[in-house]
């Protein structure tokens, strides 16, 4: 385990110095073709909601488990050829199962965007990274925007992945990044997906229960080592985080609400259609830009705080 935390910890500083280049087809880019794929081959055989609820099983067993499988099986073969080039390609696919440069780096073109007073570009940049209409928010609704996705992503692009990376090596983590992408594009509570999606939901929210609550813990340090008020981040936790329709991502928006001292949440649109989401954290004082920055620096050190502390348990759990 000690040598996977090592891998972990390489392909942590992979992504934070690399990202995901663009010359490169990112495997979660695949992995969500593939899910478009299956959607169109399901529908086009299954008609009826009742089956369609079934049928929706077929998404964490082929995209799921597809995606350990080839995995598996790259590594395998590498191993064939050397033993370096296996260790190279399992530090590489881990890399690209977290997205902490990726994340950062759209949270601070928003804030760029806002700091110079281009309110349409930070929109337009704003919408790249959340699914709800972005063409009429002001500078305080557009850091909400922000604020939330990162603060949301720290569990779901960051600590899970590396947590699964931990156990399984690089194809568990992939599966989870499988999980999360069918989540992301098949997990709605509407009418289209709610018989489709409903395994992919209910897989997210098991896969990333326990890495939700480790998040918790690693943002209480982060926020003491940043000066924001732990108190009152473990008391928006035990008071908003249930609040939340996910049962993980409440518990990080709401610590992160707490320790800035905003409220996150409330009304939201979605192609026009009103979306109440509940309330988190209290209204001090008005979002604003730099709440962006404050959520990026809390989100970088709680990976590299979380990354650092597999090496140093590992560590003793080998020699001790």
């Amino acid at each position: 385990m000690l040598i996977q935390a090592i891998y972990i910890f390489i392909a942590y500083v992979v992504d934070r110095v690399v990202g995901d280049p663009k010359f490169l087809l990112h495997p979660v880019v695949m992995i969500g073709r593939c899910i478009s794929q299956l959607e169109k081959w399901i529908r086009k055989f299954v008609s009826r909601e009742s089956s369609l609820k079934i049928a929706g099983l077929l998404f964490p067993v082929i995209i799921v488990g597809g995606s350990y499988v080839v995995v598996w099986a790259l590594l395998y073969g590498a191993r064939l050829v050397h033993d370096w080039l296996a260790i190279a390609l399992e530090i590489w696919l881990i890399s690209t199962t977290i997205a902490v440069k990726g994340l950062g780096d759209a949270g601070m073109e928003v804030y760029q965007h806002l700091k110079t007073g281009n309110l349409q570009a930070a929109r337009r940049s704003l919408g790249m990274i959340v699914g709800r209409d972005t063409e009429k928010l002001d500078e305080s609704e557009i850091s909400r925007g922000a604020v939330e996705t990162v603060a949301e992503n720290i569990v779901d692009a960051i600590i899970s992945p590396l947590f699964f990376a931990l156990i399984g090596g690089a194809p568990l983590a992939m599966a989870y990044r499988a999980v999360n992408t069918l989540d992301s594009m098949v997990g709605y509570k509407n009418e289209k997906y709610l018989n489709l999606g409903w395994a992919s939901a209910r897989l997210d929210d098991v896969a990333n229960y326990i890495p939700a609550r480790l998040t918790a813990f690693l943002l209480l340090f982060a926020s003491l080592m940043k000066r924001l008020s732990i108190q009152n981040a473990w008391r928006m936790l035990i008071r908003d985080a249930h609040l939340h329709p996910s049962p993980n991502s409440g518990i990080t928006e709401s610590m992160i609400a707490g320790g800035l001292g905003i409220q996150l949440g409330g009304t939201n649109y979605y192609n026009g259609v009103v979306s109440h989401r509940a309330k988190m954290g209290e209204a001090t004082r008005r979002i604003e830009a730099d709440d962006i920055i404050k959520t990026v620096q809390i989100m970088n050190l709680t990976s590299f705080v979380f990354c650092l502390l597999l090496l140093v348990l590992t560590y003793v759990l080998h020699y001790v």
